[in-house]
């Protein structure tokens, strides 16, 4: 399952609601466990919105649905993060500093403190949010 916007997470959430629907009513016994392939596409989609609403949408408990993220979380990132190179901003005058801090899905973290020239932020968020 590959997801390249959120717009593409919600549908497929959508999706995979009706799959979690049409198991629930056609398994043979209703202590019968989700199957894996239901509980692998759900962490997928709990990596790029918030796990408790995948849950709740799923009908899912939230506890149970975070467990198996764990369970299937990398030991270590699936790409090393590369050297993004920024280009210089145009010359101000001293400011107050800015500071800004990202968080990936992934858990990845980024926190700059630029304390005189602002850098082009947009370029920053836009490069660290694509390196995934």
């Amino acid at each position: 399952m590959k997801i390249e916007t959120l717009l593409q997470a919600d549908h497929q959430l959508d999706q995979l609601a009706g799959q979690f629907e049409h198991w629930r009513q056609t398994r043979s016994h209703s202590s019968e466990r989700i199957p894996q392939s239901l509980w692998d596409q759900a962490v997928t989609l709990a990596r790029v919105l918030p796990h408790t609403r995948v849950a709740q949408h799923l009908r899912l408990s939230s506890n149970d649905l975070k467990k198996h993220m764990d369970a299937q979380s990398p030991a270590t990132p699936s790409t090393p993060a590369g050297f993004v190179e920024v280009p210089p901003a145009p010359a101000r005058s001293p400011s107050t500093p800015t500071e800004i801090e990202l968080e990936r899905p992934d858990g990845a973290r980024l926190r700059l403190v630029c304390a005189e020239t602002p850098l082009p932020l947009a370029a920053v968020v836009r490069a660290f949010l694509e390196v995934s």
